[in-house]
C-alpha cells in the first residue's frame, strides 16, 4: 500500500493539462494518450466509487456532513487500490468542514498545486459553467463555494479562490510543489521538468520533450474536437478553450478587474498576478 500524490487546484486552473502530461510521460505512448482514458494512472477524490462501500444509500442521499465523515475511508480505499503511489486529482480546498480534514495527511506522499491568474481563470470558469463573467466573479469570491454532487461525484469544497490558494500554499513544505499555469505555458521544459523531478522520475530529455508535445494544448483541443471530452460541462462550449495567458486584458472590464483585485489582492500579489505587477 502506497500513499497519495495530490494534483490539486482550484477548478479551471490546469489540473487536466497536468494529468495529461503525467499520463503521456509515464505511459510513453506513440500517440497522445486519450483524454477520455485518464483514470488509468490517476483518479479523483470526488468519484463516488471510493465512497460506496462506506454508505449503502444512493449517493444523492448523502449530505455534506456524511461526505465529510466518509473522506478518510475513501482515501484509505484509494491507497489500498495500488501497491505504490496513487495519483489523485482534487479541486477541494485544504480545509476541515464539519470538523473533518478533507486531505488526510498521514495518507499523503506529497502534492503538486497548480495556481492560475484569477483574471484569466474567471473567463474559463464563466464558459465552463455557462454563466456570465460577473456571476463567475461572484462564485470565485464566495467562501462557501463548492461543487455539487450529481450521483457520480460527491460534494466538493472549493471556497473562494483566495481561500483555496492560501489553504494549499501558505506553508512551504518539501512535499509540496507549487506550479503556475502561466509557467506551464511560457516555460514548459523548465516547469514540466521540475514536476518530473519532484515526482522522483529520472526521465531522459527526449522522453520529457515528447510528453510535453503530446500533452500540448493543441493536441488536447484537437482530441476534444474529434471525439469530445467526458469532463466537459454540459453548459460549456469547450473544455480546452484558448490555452493562453493574458486574455483578461481584452475581455474584462475595468470594474470586473477591480472587483477581482479587491477580493484577492494578497494572493494575487504573491504570485505576481496584479495588473500593475511586472510579469514574471
Amino acid at each position: 500500500m502506497g500513499k497519495i500524490l495530490w494534483l490539486a487546484s482550484y477548478p479551471k486552473s490546469g489540473n487536466t493539462w497536468l494529468r495529461a502530461f503525467i499520463h503521456n510521460l509515464m505511459r510513453n505512448p506513440a500517440a497522445p494518450v486519450d483524454i477520455n482514458d485518464m483514470n488509468t494512472l490517476t483518479t479523483g477524490d470526488s468519484l463516488v466509487q471510493w465512497y460506496r462501500h462506506l454508505d449503502p444509500r444512493p449517493p444523492l442521499a448523502w449530505s455534506r456532513e456524511d461526505v465529510a465523515k466518509m473522506r478518510r475511508g475513501a482515501q484509505l480505499a484509494m491507497v489500498a487500490s495500488k501497491p505504490d503511489t496513487v495519483i489523485v486529482k482534487t479541486h477541494n480546498a485544504l480545509l476541515a468542514p464539519h470538523g473533518k480534514q478533507i486531505i488526510q495527511m498521514d495518507l499523503t506522499a506529497g502534492a503538486i498545486y497548480v495556481v492560475r491568474n484569477p483574471l484569466d481563470l474567471v473567463i474559463s470558469m464563466a464558459d465552463h459553467y455557462g454563466v456570465d463573467i460577473d456571476k463567475a466573479i461572484e462564485v470565485m469570491n464566495d467562501p462557501n463555494n463548492g461543487g455539487l454532487a450529481d450521483g457520480n461525484i460527491v460534494f466538493e469544497i472549493h471556497s473562494s479562490w483566495s481561500a483555496h490558494v492560501r489553504s494549499w500554499t501558505q506553508k512551504p513544505h518539501p512535499g509540496l510543489l507549487v506550479v503556475r499555469y502561466e509557467d506551464m505555458l511560457a516555460k514548459p521544459l523548465h516547469t514540466f521538468g521540475g514536476i518530473t523531478r519532484f515526482m522522483g522520475l529520472k526521465t531522459p530529455r527526449e522522453r520529457l520533450d515528447r510528453a510535453i508535445e503530446l500533452s500540448s494544448f493543441k493536441n488536447l483541443r484537437q482530441q476534444e474536437e474529434a471525439k469530445g471530452f467526458r469532463e466537459k460541462s454540459e453548459r460549456g462550449t469547450k473544455f480546452f478553450r484558448v490555452g493562453q495567458a493574458g486574455q483578461w486584458r481584452k475581455v474584462l472590464t475595468k470594474a470586473q478587474i477591480d472587483r477581482l483585485v479587491e477580493n484577492h489582492r494578497e494572493q494575487m500579489q504573491r504570485f505576481n498576478y496584479l495588473p500593475d505587477q511586472t510579469p514574471a
